[in-house]
This record gives structure tokens, C-alpha cells and sequence, in this order.
């Protein structure tokens, strides 16, 4: 009887040491069976990106932007990100992302490529996202969710065509611009006041 009883316990979890460990060894045996790899070990849809990105020269694109500089000047050192990162995984922020990274890392690795074609495009958008203050990308947000309203109290619902842009609006003016916002000024005021 015991042993039955024993088997619906729940297994005592480990506290990772460091934050990078949140998930080792978490992988599911399927995903090492199924990840597709060179001779060497090396996954081929990373070393593929990692190519891309050397062949695009993507790195040189964000060196000319001058966004590290940018980025320097509004705060972000490496010291401030270590010292978020650190809070992240006191409190418990970081092994969550990092679980969820791992778990969609199938459906993730694909899009690898649409990120360095991409990222030089969105690079200038970075750089003025780096200046603005956190209060200003809040403001944003709200006029975003203002304009998603109205747009969507001023279509009609006549046609599927009016009811696809009242969508449309309300998914990237009501949604994707505010939350995009909200975090970038919840960043910004985290990381300049560290």
C-alpha cells in the first residue's frame, strides 16, 4: 500500500544553482531524437542562423546604426542587464522564460531565420526606442489603445472587410503596440534606475 501511495507523490525538485541551469536536462527525450544535426554535434537549423547572420553582415549593421552607443547612453550596460537578469532569477522569472523558451524551442528555432532578415530593418526603430523615456513609451501605449478604440467604434460592421480592419486595429493597436510599449518603458525605468 505504501508504495502505491508513494508512486502519486510528487518528486522533490531541485533549486537550480545559477540561473542558466533552470532547465538543464528538462529536454524531453523526443526533442534529442528528433533536433537535426551535423557530424559534429552542432544543431543545423542554430549553425544555419548563425551563418546567415555572418553572411548578412549583421553585426557590422548594428555596429554602423550605433545602437550599443545609444543603448550606453540611455543605460544599458552589461553590469545593469547582469543585475536584472540576477533579480529575474531570484525571483523565480527567469527559470519560468527559460522553460517556456525550451518547451517552444521547436516551433522557435524556424523563425531563427525571419530574425536576421529582419533585424537590420528594425535596427533604426531600436535606436529611437533607446531614447525615448519611459513615460514617453507609456503615453504611446495609451494613445495606441485610444486610436484602436476609436477606429474600431468608427468602422461599421457592415462588411467582412470593415470587421477585418476593425481586427487588425484593435490586434496591433490595441494589443501589440501597447504591450510592446509597456514593457519597453518597464525596462527602460528598471534598468536606469539600477
Amino acid at each position: 500500500m505504501a508504495t502505491t501511495v508513494a508512486a502519486f507523490a510528487p518528486a522533490p525538485q531541485q533549486v537550480a544553482s545559477s540561473a542558466l541551469e533552470a532547465t538543464a536536462n528538462r529536454a524531453a527525450p523526443s526533442a534529442l531524437i528528433t533536433s537535426k544535426t551535423d557530424e559534429v554535434g552542432n544543431n543545423l537549423a542554430v549553425k544555419n542562423f548563425l551563418e546567415a547572420t555572418q553572411d548578412t553582415g549583421l553585426l557590422s549593421k548594428v555596429a554602423e546604426s550605433g545602437l550599443l552607443s545609444k543603448a550606453a547612453k540611455a543605460g544599458f550596460t552589461l553590469s545593469k542587464v547582469e543585475s536584472l537578469i540576477t533579480l529575474a532569477a531570484a525571483q523565480g522569472v527567469l527559470d519560468e522564460v527559460l522553460v517556456l523558451a525550451e518547451a517552444a524551442g521547436p516551433e522557435l528555432i524556424p523563425l531563427l531565420p525571419s530574425v536576421v532578415e529582419y533585424a537590420p530593418a528594425a535596427l533604426p526603430l531600436a535606436a529611437i526606442a533607446l531614447e525615448l523615456q519611459p513615460g514617453t513609451l507609456t503615453g504611446i501605449a495609451v494613445a495606441s489603445a485610444a486610436a484602436a478604440y476609436g477606429i474600431v467604434n468608427a468602422v461599421p460592421d457592415d462588411t467582412v472587410v470593415e470587421v477585418a480592419l476593425q481586427t487588425l486595429a484593435a490586434a496591433t493597436l490595441g494589443a501589440v503596440v501597447p504591450g510592446a510599449c509597456l514593457v519597453g518603458a518597464g525596462l527602460l525605468g528598471k534598468i536606469k534606475s539600477l
